[in-house]
């Protein structure tokens, strides 16, 4: 069983709950997810199975789309509803204006600082687990880039917001640093992911419906085969010579390719091409070099051996 299962995590499963119960479920010990979603928020959860495990690198940097709602006047040792508060509230609450104002200003490349309670290394060791010792870890920011961060509504003290933004932004911290720049605190109370790149919450299954499909083993139901994959990347097919070059980790000359499919590749494709044989079966990754005019293997699937260059 290869391929990717969109998941509707509920909320207080932690994604890795969400992989034990999969792994249970379909007796694999080859699967994981792409993206973590903390235990209170809910939505889309890309858990790859077999050999679609190692497209990893390549699903986790997709752009991710949330809506949530904040709640403005006091600080959390979590940045969230599930923190301790720190100091007394404000009552003292922005207009809508001004929040509208300072959210803009979020917009674009930011250098964020991740929660001290979040899975971010320090020395080998979770960022949380440091926390939850009294201890302060020391963070450092991190690159990342808020497409949109709309306020959708405004009930004093909460407000409601949609956000898209680059794998690897921390919501939590974009709730705290606008009550930080606001000057009033705040913290997140609600959050779903609904959406990762095209992968939206329509697409999602909760694990309840994916064990009632996977006892009938109705699994087209709900694994997204390797072939469909990444369907924003351009593709390569080749002929029976190239595709054994291909499966040896050899590079492959035009001579070898029987078609190239460009498409619209957005930023999160790189230079990368799949890699198809004659028979639509998903080879692998390469990458195209311009000045040789040769395809060179970067993920190579399906071989005795499987390689990565």
């Amino acid at each position: 069983m290869d391929g990717l299962i969109v998941v509707d995590k509920p909320t207080d499963w932690t994604s890795h709950d969400v992989v034990l119960r999969l792994r249970k479920l379909l007796k694999t010990g080859r699967i994981g997810h792409c993206g973590t979603l903390d235990p209170m928020a809910t939505g889309v959860l890309l858990v790859t199975v077999g050999q679609a495990t190692r497209l990893f690198p390549y699903l986790s940097q997709l752009n991710k789309t949330y809506r949530g709602r904040i709640k403005l006047g006091q600080d959390t040792d979590t940045y969230d509803a599930q923190g301790q508060p720190l100091g007394p509230p404000s009552y003292q609450l922005p207009e809508k204006n001004q929040i509208l104002e300072v959210a803009s200003h979020f917009e674009g490349k930011l250098n964020q600082l991740p929660p001290p309670y979040s899975a971010k290394k320090i020395n080998g060791r979770p960022a949380f687990r440091l926390a939850r010792q009294g201890l302060k870890p020391e963070l450092n920011p991190i690159a990342v880039i808020i497409y949109k961060f709309l306020i959708l509504a405004y009930n004093q003290p909460e407000l409601e917001f949609l956000v898209e933004c680059s794998s690897g932004t921390y919501i939590r911290s974009l709730a705290h640093d606008l009550g930080q720049k606001l000057g009033c605190g705040a913290h997140l109370t609600a959050l779903r992911r609904i959406a990762a790149g095209c992968y939206s919450e329509t697409d999602a299954l909760k694990p309840e419906s994916i064990e009632k499909l996977a006892q009938r083993k109705a699994y087209s139901k709900f694994v997204i085969p390797m072939e469909k994959l990444l369907p924003n990347y351009p593709a390569v097919w080749l002929v029976k010579e190239g595709r054994t070059a291909f499966l040896n980790g050899a590079k492959i000359n035009l001579s070898q390719v029987s078609r190239v499919v460009v498409t619209d590749r957005g930023e999160q494709t790189g230079v990368f091409y799949k890699v198809f044989s004659l028979e639509q079966k998903l080879l692998g990754l390469a990458s195209f070099d311009f000045q040789d005019k040769i395809f060179q293997p970067v993920l190579v699937f399906n071989s005795p051996d499987p390689k990565t260059f």
